[in-house]
């Protein structure tokens, strides 16, 4: 009966391997479309792509997590899309993947995303979505820091947003070089685990050397 059982518990711990290999096969064939990916259609069906292995695995938060980042990234590129339809759908993954992990990190780099696609409504019409959408990304990006505040991508969309604001309305390159210098300082040292989110640090590098010129 003891050997029966063994073999049981090993033919089980085979599959449950299988299946994880799987995801990260399948995953690390779709994170590397990422550098390869121009067009609206490329992230569009990057991020369906992603939507498909969340379904699938139906317990794991990055699936859902990389398939709003598919499109807040065509969200940034493509002026001619719906920015609030494109926002409420990133919101939707955001909402299937926080449902998914119950990690204060996990959900931290969940509340980025969440900044961004507010941040893209808000900048539809800024004069009159800043008390609504631009508010929502505020709250997203302090929910993000109190949850991990080391998370540099966090430090970088602030010091985005920053840098986009006026300086009559306290903005400004000199109120975002400071954050800009604590997300890189951050970028150095954090580890990436695997599959987990590594973007930004160029980005926060060049927005430094530009607050510098």
């Amino acid at each position: 009966m003891k050997k029966i059982l063994f073999a049981v518990a090993m033919i089980a711990a085979m599959n449950v391997q299988a299946q994880s290999d799987k995801y990260v096969d399948a995953m690390k064939a779709k994170l590397s479309l990422f550098d390869s990916a121009k067009t609206s259609a490329d992230y569009q069906s990057l991020s369906d792509g992603f939507a498909r292995i969340g379904d699938a695995e139906k317990t794991q938060w990055l699936p859902y997590y990389y398939a709003g980042l598919a499109l807040s990234t065509m969200g940034w590129m493509d002026q001619k899309i719906d920015k609030d339809a494109n926002a409420d759908k990133i919101k939707s993954y955001c909402d299937k993947a926080e449902a998914n992990t119950t990690s204060p990190t996990d959900k931290a780099e969940i509340f980025a995303l969440r900044n961004m696609a507010a941040t893209q409504q808000m900048l539809v019409d800024p004069q009159t979505r800043w008390q609504t959408s631009g508010m929502e990304a505020s709250t997203d990006l302090q929910t993000g820091m109190q949850l991990d505040p080391n998370n540099p991508r966090l430090y970088y969309l602030q010091g985005m947003s920053l840098f986009g604001t006026p300086e009559q309305f306290g903005g400004g390159k000199d109120k975002a070089k400071p954050v800009f210098q604590k997300a890189v300082d951050l970028y150095k040292s954090f580890v990436v685990k695997p599959l987990y989110p590594d973007w930004g640090q160029k980005q926060a590098t060049d927005k430094l050397a530009e607050c510098n010129n």
